[in-house]
């Protein structure tokens, strides 16, 4: 069985994020960037998976201009067994992902497609969902805890209620929660390693992809700063100064 995950590169967590003084978009510029850490999750189970002899192969992807190439050799250092670069300039939104990973898949027959719930930079938590409809496969989302056994995956996903346990047919897709593991660390060897691994490129237009109708981002900007707190005598004060701000 493959298991293909996808990478997705993002401002790093640890970085404070800066918007352009001219509104435009985040600043990216001189900035550290990382696998998306639910990414690196996915890709941390899914090589588990692998380690317990319940797969043969994983392979890592990711879309984008050539600087993925980065984050896709971090995925082959961590060990998976080689890459694909799915290359593009222009941004591509959850539903354009989705129909990308659909046509991998196709390429590639996994057993298991394994994302992150969501990237830390736009939040969207759609292409997982989006992929296993358009694939017409089983989807297990917010996974904390993953068994495979006899073609099926018994996965407890966290919800909003707290814990729920479902059972489903492979192939299928899979998103990580943050709970499911802790993804190792990466040695200089195996960087050394990876640098030997198989990363093929692929053009998106060879891919035949229908671009999604997208959203235009009009303008970015930051939060407004906090203001300065006010120490009140009484109840009664803070009730005044909350109806003041227009707050009750």
């Amino acid at each position: 069985m493959k298991i293909l995950v996808a990478l997705k590169r993002v401002v790093d967590y640890n970085v404070r994020v800066r918007v352009k003084s001219d509104g435009s978009g985040v600043e990216t510029d001189g900035v550290k960037m990382s696998i998306n850490p639910f990414d690196e999750i996915a890709l941390e189970e899914a090589l588990r998976i692998k380690e317990r002899g319940q797969a043969d192969e994983v392979i890592v992807c990711s879309i984008g201009g050539s600087e993925v190439q980065q984050q896709l050799r971090t995925g082959l250092a961590m060990g998976a067994d080689r890459a694909l670069h799915v290359e593009t300039s222009s941004a591509v939104q959850p539903l354009t992902a989705a129909r990308i990973m659909l046509k991998l898949v196709e390429k590639e027959e996994p057993g298991i497609v394994f994302l992150g719930k969501q990237a830390i930079d736009d939040d969207c938590n759609q292409t997982g969902q989006m992929l296993a409809a358009l694939w017409d496969r089983p989807q297990a989302t917010f996974a904390s805890k993953v068994d495979i056994a006899d073609g099926k995956a018994t996965v407890k996903r966290e919800v909003d209620a707290g814990l729920e346990t479902i059972e489903i047919d492979l192939p299928a897709v899979m998103t990580s929660d943050l709970r499911l593991n802790e993804p190792r660390f990466v040695k200089l060897p195996d960087i050394m390693k990876a640098k030997r691994k198989p990363l093929d490129t692929l053009a998106l237009d060879d891919l035949g992809v229908e671009a999604a109708a997208e959203l235009e981002a009009v303008s970015f900007e930051p939060p407004p700063k906090r203001g300065g707190g006010k120490m009140v005598e009484s109840v009664a004060e803070l009730v005044t100064e909350l109806k003041n701000k227009g707050l009750l």
